[in-house]
Formats: C-alpha cells, sequence, structure tokens
C-alpha cells in the first residue's frame, strides 16, 4: 500500500492529510481557537467525588470541570503490547475511589480524550510522555515493547536495552519504531523524556491549582513523531520553514527519511494539485457514494452514530445475494475509510443491506474486521450480524468528529434537522389568539412572519385569515419579515406599540387567578 502524507500552512491553520493507494485516509486540521489538549498535563483540584460512578470531577481551569474514572488512577499491567485485542485480559479488580482521593486534593492530571458536546475532558493521573522511539511512565518499573514489533530476537534485545537504561521509578515502552534502533538512539530519546519529567515536577511544585503544567507538542510535530516512518512513501509540506524544521528534526532522529521529504514549489495549491480539496468539501456531506453506484447514508446522534448502506444505483447483473454481498464488501471498505476520515467514535451502528445466507453474513463481519486493522484508534466489533440484520461496533473516541469541529448547529432548527412547516406555524398562531381572547386584552395586532407563512394565511382569498379574525374577535394584520425563519411570529400590540409575543394573557379571575369557593 503506497502511504503518502500532505501538509498545507495556510494563515490561520494547518491542515494535515494522509492518502493511502491515492484515496484520502486521514485528515487533522488545528486552528488557533481549538487547539488540540490531548496529552496536556495539568495541576487540578478534586471538586465531588462520585463512590456510586466510581468517578470524580477535577477542576482544571477548563470551560467544564475534567472526569476522572477509578480505573484511570491505578497503573496500567505490563501489557502495553496492548495496542493489540483485549479479548483474553483478565478482568481486573479497582481499589474504591474514595480511597484513593478525597473533595479539596490537588492532583496532577492529564488529558486523555477532549471535552465532547455537553462533556468535559476525560484525565488520568497515570501520566506518560511520547517519544519517538520511547513511551516513558513515572510511578512505575516495567518495561514493554509494541506487538508489532514481531521477531522474538529483537523484542528480547529492546526489552533488555531499555531495562539497563530505565531510571529508578519509571515505566517504559519501546515504540514500534524502536524496532532496529541502536542503544545509542534510545538512550536519548529517553534521557529526554525524564528530562521533561524533571521539568513537569518542577513546576508542579512551583504553581497552583487550576494551571497547565505541560503541553503536548503541536499536531504537525506528533504526526512527523508517530507518522512518518518507514511505511510512508513520501511526506509534502508546502511551507520552507516547515520543510527545514522537518529536515532537522530527521537529521537527529531518522536520517534515512530525509530524502522522502518533499518541498511543493508549485504556484497552485497543493490539495488542489493532488485533489485532496475536492474530496474534502464532500467530507461532511450525509449521503457518501461509493465506486458502484451503492451509497451510505451517516446520521448522527447523541448516543452515537448510525450507518445506513443502500444499493441505490447498483443494480448488476449477478444473482440478487450475490449483488447484495458485493455492495455490502464495498461498503464495509468504505464506512471503515469514512470512520477514520471523519474520526467518528464511540457507539456505531450499520444497517447493511440484509444477506440471507449465512456464509455470506460472516464473510461480511469478517471483511469489517479486517478493514478496521489499519484504524490507530481502539474498534471493537461484534463478532456476529444482530438479528436486525446490524453490525454494531465501537470506535476510540479522543475528540470531537470532523463533522462538530467544522460545524455549528443550525440556529433555526437547533441540531435536530427539521423545522416546523407553515401549517404548523399557522396553529400555533391561532392557539395564541385564542389566549388574546380568554385573558380580555389587546384586540388589535401587526403580526410579523415569514413571506412563505404569509402567504399562507392570505391563501384561499383570504379565508383562513377571515376565519381566525372571526373565531378570536381580534384585529390582525400581517407584515411580512423575510429575516424570520418558518416557525417564528411576533405579535405586536397597536395600542401598546410593544412585542406581546411572549406575554401570558390568559387571566382567570381576579389578579389572574381562580379561587376555589
Amino acid at each position: 500500500m503506497r502511504t503518502e502524507i500532505f501538509i498545507s500552512q495556510g494563515i490561520h491553520e494547518s491542515r494535515i492529510a494522509i492518502v493511502e493507494d491515492e484515496d484520502l485516509a486521514e485528515i487533522w486540521v488545528e486552528r488557533p481557537e481549538a487547539e488540540r489538549i490531548v496529552g496536556d498535563i495539568y495541576k487540578g483540584t478534586v471538586t465531588a467525588v462520585l463512590p456510586s460512578l466510581q468517578a470524580a470531577f477535577v477542576e482544571i481551569g477548563l470551560e467544564r470541570t475534567a472526569f476522572l474514572q477509578v480505573r484511570d488512577m491505578v497503573e496500567a499491567e505490563n501489557d502495553e503490547e496492548s495496542s493489540g485485542s483485549s479479548r483474553h485480559r483478565r478482568p481486573r479488580n479497582f481499589p474504591n475511589i474514595q480511597d484513593l482521593v478525597k473533595k479539596g486534593q490537588q492532583l496532577l492530571v492529564q488529558i486523555a480524550k477532549e471535552p465532547i458536546s455537553t462533556k468535559g475532558a476525560r484525565v488520568t493521573t497515570q501520566l506518560s510522555l511520547a517519544g519517538r522511539f520511547i513511551v516513558a511512565m513515572p510511578n512505575g518499573d516495567w518495561v514493554g515493547v509494541s506487538r508489532k514489533i514481531s521477531s522474538w530476537n529483537e523484542r528480547r534485545r529492546l526489552r533488555d536495552v531499555v531495562r539497563k537504561l530505565r531510571p529508578d521509578g519509571f515505566s517504559a515502552i519501546v515504540r514500534t519504531e524502536g524496532r532496529g534502533k541502536p542503544e545509542k538512539d534510545l538512550r536519548k530519546d529517553l534521557k529526554q523524556l525524564t528530562r521533561t519529567f524533571r521539568r513537569i515536577t518542577k513546576r508542579n511544585k512551583r504553581l497552583k491549582a487550576p494551571c497547565v503544567i505541560h503541553r503536548e507538542i503541536g499536531m504537525t510535530s506528533s504526526v512527523i513523531r508517530d507518522l512518518f516512518t518507514e511505511n510512508v512513501d513520501r511526506l509534502v509540506v508546502d511551507s520552507r520553514d516547515l520543510y527545514n524544521e522537518i529536515i532537522e528534526y530527521l537529521k537527529q532522529v531518522s536520517p534515512e527519511l530525509r530524502k522522502r521529504v518533499e518541498l511543493h514549489r508549485d504556484k497552485k495549491p497543493l490539495f488542489d494539485v493532488h485533489k485532496i480539496e475536492s474530496e474534502l468539501d464532500k467530507v461532511n456531506e450525509r449521503e457518501v457514494w461509493m465506486r458502484r453506484g451503492g451509497s451510505l447514508v451517516i446520521d448522527h446522534a447523541e448516543a452515537g452514530t448510525f450507518i445506513d448502506v443502500n444499493s441505490a444505483r447498483n443494480t448488476g447483473k449477478r444473482d440478487q445475494e450475490d449483488s447484495i454481498l458485493h455492495t455490502n464488501l464495498e461498503a464495509a471498505r468504505e464506512v471503515a475509510r469514512q470512520l477514520r476520515l471523519r474520526d467518528i467514535g464511540g457507539i456505531i451502528v450499520i444497517d447493511f443491506i440484509d444477506m440471507h445466507d449465512e456464509r455470506n453474513r460472516r464473510r461480511l463481519v469478517e471483511a469489517m474486521i479486517d478493514e478496521v486493522k489499519r484504524d490507530r484508534a481502539k474498534v471493537s466489533i461484534s463478532p456476529q450480524i444482530s438479528e436486525f440484520g446490524l453490525i454494531e461496533m465501537t470506535r476510540q473516541r479522543v475528540r470531537p468528529n470532523l463533522l462538530h469541529t467544522h460545524s455549528e448547529p443550525c440556529p433555526t432548527c437547533e441540531g435536530r434537522g427539521r423545522i416546523m412547516g407553515a401549517d404548523t406555524t399557522i396553529t400555533k398562531i391561532e392557539r395564541w389568539l385564542r389566549r388574546a381572547y380568554a385573558g380580555n386584552g389587546d384586540r388589535r395586532f401587526n403580526l410579523r412572519v415569514h413571506p412563505e407563512v404569509a402567504a399562507a394565511v392570505r391563501g384561499e382569498n383570504g379565508r383562513r385569515l377571515k376565519d381566525m379574525r372571526k373565531a378570536t374577535k381580534t384585529r390582525v394584520e400581517i407584515i411580512e419579515d423575510a429575516t424570520m425563519t418558518l416557525q417564528d411570529y411576533r405579535f405586536f400590540s397597536t395600542r401598546r406599540e410593544l412585542d406581546v409575543t411572549a406575554e401570558n394573557l390568559i387571566r382567570l379571575g381576579n389578579n389572574g387567578s381562580r379561587r376555589s369557593r
């Protein structure tokens, strides 16, 4: 598989695209007003301990308090080789959170998941710092090696080297990029990480909570550190300054990769030249068309993301079951790509086209499991299609997905995706007038509404307006206002020259209340 990384630096944002076999696979966007905070370390104060949830809230200075679970306070087992499946892990018994932390206590915590929607950031007290070759963690005493390093001899060598280099009181994990690296490179990386931890310790003693103690490196730097490996065929950037920075960094850690870095010199924008911009224009569309004519419809909800697979124009000449299987297999590939591209996390439910052959159903599940293997996020897929024909899965959610990053809820529909029609608005207007009539209040109003609502009220030769006036014994004049939405209306009293839309005009008995007799 050919993998390319493209980095474009704009005036107010940086964008990074990963292209696999000429298909856009992932996109990151970083803006000054929305910098990512995963990996940042804060000094915070516990504001509440919740034994029923085995969790605590920690004030760290963000808009919402952070959430700390008991499992994030206990040191990980020597199981980093943990990038693999967790299916066979033994369940762990955790102590009670009330025995670990108290209200008012100050803690050093690290952001594990960014704030999403109404939820605050998720944090952990198990700090870790990632280098090019090693991840270091204080308060531990074990050494692990990435499972992606398959050679037992190399694993044993790396474990022995890092165990010798590791300072007391530190656990360490050798990353995949550490494969084949000499001892001097590993020593340099580990030395830099321990030096950073010492700075964090000093700042923690000096500063008062809540405050930031340490910020993770920027998005572009982390991509170079984590993703630009020997498996990447080339890296193209459109900024000379960034190009020079990358070359200097690679001189220190991976000199052999420098020849794969290119500077984009064309006047035409980088993303336009490589047809990335046109793909980005479609990345938040609800419907995604596949090459053979089928389509995906992607809907987001608070509880999760729901994807419907349609055969659409795909009406191949094969028999129906075979045609549906091929559409579903293509959909599995596209679903896996869209999850990465849009950075969709949480619960995901996919409604594939129904198949009756059990062998085809098993083949589809196996294909879905195989397609998500290249995803760097943790993914868990149900082992079989449910009785309702659904495949259920979860994908690690670290930050808001691309749709929420690039858009805001519609102020008219408040994110529901639908608004009330003109007829519904008119019935609300009629009910308002009935309340006004029951309240013995004003009788003459100017009504401001959207032109489409005004046309509906005046339709049928004005009969609806006449009926409205007659039933409520009011005099209503319609004023069109194109700035209003279809579901809004405003009543103005011509006598008092006031907007009376929100007034409670129902007065029952004296002083607005009904007395029992």
